[in-house]
């Protein structure tokens, strides 16, 4: 039986060497579209692969907000703090778009700023729970834009989803 972080390994060494027979996805790959793991896939996939990824993978039907939120709190822990940052300022720049300012969002969270910068592993918990909660579109979107911080996901549910979804996405062996 695998540990957490053996699953979590085996779950992104599965995500770059899916099974795309399985998915019903007959579409041939070139080399330039074979991922050698998640990092690989982050880097080099397309923010519309990633987009329709994790549109499908990242909503309240798979994964219940209760579920996420302590997901998201240990993911963000362990991503760099100048990853937390770009993470923050996409989430604001987005909200902002829909009217939501970032004092607004600073008093109505909670948050001990609103400046990206100089966030808490808190603040940006407490923030993108927020977003998952009330806009998973915006969720999507940044994660889309910002996938570093799935890779530190590590509920099985959450790797198995990644796991099944990105697949299809990814290369053969």
């Amino acid at each position: 039986m695998y540990n957490s972080d053996e699953y979590k390994r085996q779950i992104m060494n599965d995500l770059a060497r899916g099974n795309v027979e399985s998915l019903g996805d007959t579409t041939e790959r070139t080399p330039e579209q074979e991922y050698e793991n998640f990092d690989d896939f982050a880097q080099r996939s397309s923010r519309s692969e990633r987009r329709s990824l994790f549109g499908r993978l990242m909503h309240h039907d798979s994964v219940p907000p209760a579920q996420m939120a302590p997901e998201l709190q240990r993911a963000i822990a362990q991503i760099k703090p100048n990853e937390r940052d770009d993470v923050a300022r996409e989430f604001f720049k987005q909200l902002k778009q829909r009217g939501l300012s970032d004092r607004q969002l600073e008093q109505q969270l909670g948050l001990s700023t609103h400046n990206p910068n100089h966030m808490t592993e808190n603040d940006l918990s407490l923030l993108a729970n927020f977003v998952y909660n009330s806009h998973p579109d915006i969720f999507q979107e940044v994660m889309a834009d910002q996938p570093a911080l799935l890779k530190f996901l590590s509920n099985p549910v959450l790797g198995a989803l990644l796991g099944v979804a990105a697949s299809k996405w990814l290369g053969r062996k």
